[in-house]
């Protein structure tokens, strides 16, 4: 039997399930290389959905912005204050960093705290290497089929908002200030709040529904920059590189490998810590030098991208 904090969770628990079944079928992967926003076409078939969903609950002013940002408004109700807004938000994408499309998601009734194996890519989940897995034991637990990304990073926050309102419009004799609903676009890869408009929205505060350990509320979040570095090397062929060579990957290497020393990087840090986190690096070609000896490329190419 699958554990509940709550009768109510309980309750809500098939509702819950049905609506994160339903987005994480929708491929929400934003894009790195953003050129308009949202970055990709599937977050907008997600922001278009929820709208409805929305509007068939009851809230008349569900909508989606051009620029791919879902709101709506529970009005208050049970004799709550009216004039308190405050405001709940969720993402809608899916980080780029792993296979976004396709997804089965794959419920596991029960778990006995062994060993998963999914039916794809021979992937298992092993408590021996994922130590948190054993703490739910009993639990029901949503995984994806093996060679895709489940998306839980954050549809499991937008399908907890919609059936908490769900719930709350079908009761409106609970106590409840006006709740303000937001789901934004791109947040995995740094933009989300870029285009949010705070004044419009209206909360007096607003919790994210993202993350963390349950009955934990994080009251604050880091600050970074980003940066990018590009390391133009000098193209020759392998068989006459002596003294003219600079493979760009090797010198991008040199560089993340400089700047990973210990104390500076996510491993070695803890709290407030600052560290440096070298996240990426890739290849650029540029057209082939044509030559009386040869045409032929470097193996390692001219330019590199950290």
């Amino acid at each position: 039997m699958a554990y509940y904090t709550s009768p109510l969770a309980e309750a809500l628990a098939p509702d819950l399930l049905a609506r994160f079944d339903r987005y994480v079928r929708i491929d929400t992967q934003s894009a790195r290389d953003r050129t308009r926003c949202p970055s990709t076409p599937g977050q907008l078939e997600l922001a278009g959905l929820l709208p409805n969903e929305l509007e068939d609950m009851g809230l008349a002013d569900a909508g989606v912005d051009e620029n791919g940002y879902v709101t709506a408004t529970l009005p208050a109700g049970g004799g709550g204050h009216a004039d308190t807004v405050i405001g709940l938000i969720s993402h809608m994408d899916t980080s780029p960093d792993a296979p976004g499309a396709g997804v089965v998601p794959i419920v596991h009734r029960a778990y006995d705290g062994g060993v998963i194996e999914l039916p794809r890519n021979a992937t298992k989940l092993d408590p021996a290497t994922e130590p948190h897995l054993a703490s739910r034991t009993g639990h029901d637990l949503v995984t994806a089929s093996g060679d895709t990304l489940l998306g839980a990073d954050d549809k499991a926050g937008v399908a907890e908002i919609m059936a908490a309102v769900a719930h709350l419009r079908e009761h409106p004799e609970l106590p409840r200030p006006t709740i303000r609903i937001c789901f934004t676009p791109d947040e995995e890869i740094g933009e989300g709040a870029t285009l949010f408009d705070v004044d419009a929205f209206g909360a007096r505060c607003a919790y994210t529904m993202d993350g963390s350990s349950l009955g934990e509320i994080q009251d604050e979040t880091f600050s970074a920059l980003g940066a990018t570095i590009d390391v133009t090397g000098v193209d020759a062929h392998p068989g006459f590189a002596n003294s003219i060579l600079v493979n760009a990957a090797r010198v991008a290497a040199r560089i993340v490998a400089a700047l990973s020393q210990d104390g500076l990087t996510p491993e070695t840090t803890t709290g407030r810590d600052g560290f440096i986190h070298g996240s990426s690096t890739r290849s650029k070609r540029s057209k082939p030098r044509v030559c009386n000896r040869s045409a032929s490329r470097s193996a390692a190419g001219p330019t590199a991208r950290s």
